[in-house]
């Protein structure tokens, strides 16, 4: 299987971001967060390529043009996202489920989950709980069509009824937030700006802003699931 090469070029044409010093007096500030969560806001450059041929996925770089995240899928639309960070260590894991047959419906795991299939059925089965869950928004039902996606925490003594996060915009624009239970943003994804007029990066190529105090892993996975969502 043949790998690509670290793809300093891109990281010289698109990453001009730079870290900013804003700091936070807590890293708790989320009910989601890792502790390898930055207390300034940082800015990743996100590739939807994987680093594999003939593989599908995603390619993400920091500010410096290193690599940070990868993830490598052999499916258009598969039905189990793995993160992982540049070494190929398992991160999060994504996997869907249907609720009723109709809404779309991620889990989200720490770490690889080793999938289990039974004789009797093809389901996957994990002894893991999830994170969170990541429902998509159905308009007919909320009357909010601004709203993409719901984040719900999934933990002993937490409100399931009540989302954690919410993301709002248009993430197949590339233009939309994730925002906490007091409407503050978390994270964003922002279409890429060049400096080159009458250029433009598309939509294959992006920015993902993390927020002092979240998990930038957290995040990605979030991006991950948004976009077999809605791509």
């Amino acid at each position: 299987m043949k790998v690509f090469p670290r793809f300093k070029f891109l990281s010289r044409a698109v990453v001009h971001e730079e870290n900013q010093g804003e700091h936070v007096l807590g890293r708790n500030m989320y009910p989601i967060v890792r502790k390898e969560a930055s207390l300034c806001l940082s800015s990743l450059t996100v590739w939807k390529k994987s680093l594999l041929m003939n593989c599908k996925g995603f390619t993400v770089i920091d500010s410096n043009g290193n690599l940070v995240y990868r993830v490598d899928n052999y499916s258009l639309h598969p039905q189990e996202l793995v993160l992982m960070d540049a070494s190929g260590n398992s991160l999060l894991t994504m996997r869907r489920h249907r609720k009723l047959g109709l809404v779309d419906n991620w889990c989200v795991y720490e770490g690889d989950l080793g999938n289990h299939r039974t004789r009797r059925t093809r389901t996957c089965r994990t002894k893991k709980s999830p994170v969170c869950c990541v429902t998509k928004s159905v308009n007919i039902l909320n009357g909010n069509s601004n709203v993409q996606a719901y984040v719900y925490r999934v933990a002993s003594g937490s409100d399931n009824r009540r989302a954690a996060f919410t993301v709002e915009g248009s993430y197949a624009q590339r233009t939309c937030k994730v925002l906490d239970e007091c409407k503050k943003a978390v994270a964003e994804i922002k279409r890429k700006e060049t400096n080159t007029k009458d250029v433009s990066f598309g939509v294959e190529i992006f920015q993902l802003v993390v927020h002092p105090g979240f998990d930038p892993g957290f995040a990605m996975a979030l991006v991950l699931v948004l976009d077999q969502m809605f791509s």
